[in-house]
């Protein structure tokens, strides 16, 4: 039988998708499962975004868009990242539109890294960044920042990653998996240090609409001018308006490498759903861009928070930072190893997540898919019913 690609042995399944899937697995056979896992909100997308996408079905929207996304869509687009970013971009050149935000990422790594090069990744990080990398040929590199620094990278850490090889340097704040979020002072900091450095910025900025306490979101691009022209600045629908499903995401940045990023998805995907972008376009034009529905969203989420680390610190063991965005908690919870749970022997986060799933039946995702072995990603996207009942359980069993 013919080899696969060399390239696709340097990739690993994603962890997070791989536990959503055995738990809805168990879930399938009968078995009680609280999950944690799923990176996604649990609330509906706005009745008004999906009637627009019902809306465009009825209109016959059902053909080809532009490979980038349509006019419409990047218009708007362009005209929040101004409002809400302090960033002008020129819709037609400097704007496109992909399925996800993942997707966009991919692009973008694709085109701006070969073999050799380097990419740095802060760690903990999201799971699908080194595998962009690795499958651009290029070598993901991880300065680490632990819970003492709230998981935030210094600024000479930074420096000291960068070296003649580095070719991009990936920053996402509000951070998955631990909820961090980077100032504008903290932002400013790091742009000191890449602004004389010949290296490109993407900026992940999915979870910029889900921050708590008055923490501020702020792009780094919007804060040193001069950076600006190597920095793509990422968003997406999914998270700010629960459309996971709906697959719209999107760049800004210098034209030559949207262009080249377009040409690109030109072809393997070519453009996002056509219907998609017609309720991403209403997401952000109509009803006031949803302002309801995100603020009732954000303020559930947050009494979520406060619940889940509250409950995780009162468990012996654990130790829980709290975290001032997205919708996941990173507990440490190396306090538990080295004993047996479950009947499992418990010597780092894989083994820790599979005693809790396969004896509480609570599912969460291992730290070291993220590059931090001592901790576990819960996602605190469920009902407060959901989050006492997993914690009842995870409390019972660390308790044995």
């Amino acid at each position: 039988m013919p080899k696969l690609a060399e390239k696709i042995g340097r990739v690993g399944e994603s962890v997070t998708l791989a536990v959503t899937a055995k738990a809805k697995a168990m879930k399938a056979d009968g078995v009680d499962v609280v999950a944690f896992a799923a990176g996604e909100p649990d609330f509906d997308t706005p009745a008004y975004v999906s009637a627009a996408g019902k809306k465009a079905i009825d209109a016959g929207l059902t053909r080809y868009t532009p490979a980038s996304g349509t006019p419409e869509l990047k218009k708007a687009v362009a005209a929040k990242l101004e409002r809400d970013n302090g960033l002008k971009y020129d819709p037609a050149r400097e704007i496109m539109v992909s399925c996800g935000a993942k997707h966009v990422i991919y692009n973008l790594v694709q085109v701006l890294c070969g073999e050799g090069d380097e990419v740095v990744v802060p760690a903990p990080y999201w799971v699908s960044y080194p595998e962009m990398a690795r499958l651009a040929g290029a070598d993901p590199v991880f300065p680490a920042a632990g819970a003492d620094q709230e998981f935030k990278l210094k600024p000479d850490q930074l420096e000291e990653a960068i070296t003649d090889r580095t070719r991009v340097v990936i920053l996402n704040s509000p951070s998955n998996p631990t909820g961090s979020v980077y100032s504008p002072e903290e932002l400013r900091l790091f742009a000191g240090v890449l602004v004389d450095k010949d290296v490109w910025v993407i900026s992940d900025e999915i979870y910029e609409k889900l921050v708590y306490d008055g923490a501020e979101h702020a792009s780094i691009a919007a804060l040193e001018p001069e950076l600006k022209n190597r920095t793509l600045t990422v968003n997406g629908h999914s998270k700010a308006y629960a459309m996971t499903g709906w697959r719209i995401g999107y760049a800004a940045g210098p034209a030559e490498v949207i262009k080249a990023a377009g040409s690109l998805q030109s072809h393997s995907t070519s453009g996002p759903a056509t219907m998609c972008q017609a309720a991403a376009l209403a997401a952000l034009v109509e009803n006031d861009g949803g302002a309801a529905e995100l603020a009732a969203m954000r303020t559930e989420f947050q009494a979520r928070r406060d619940l889940i680390v509250e409950r995780l610190n009162a468990i012996e063991g654990i130790n829980c930072v709290k975290p001032q965005g997205a919708f996941y908690v990173f507990p440490d919870v190396s306090g538990c190893f080295g004993r047996e749970i479950g009947g499992v022997k418990v010597d780092g986060s894989l083994s820790l997540c599979s005693a809790a799933l396969e004896t509480a039946h609570v599912a969460l995702v291992p730290g070291v898919a993220f590059g931090e072995d001592r901790c576990v990603r819960m996602s605190f996207a469920t009902s407060t019913e959901m989050i006492n009942k997993g914690l009842d359980r995870l409390e019972k069993l660390l308790a044995r």
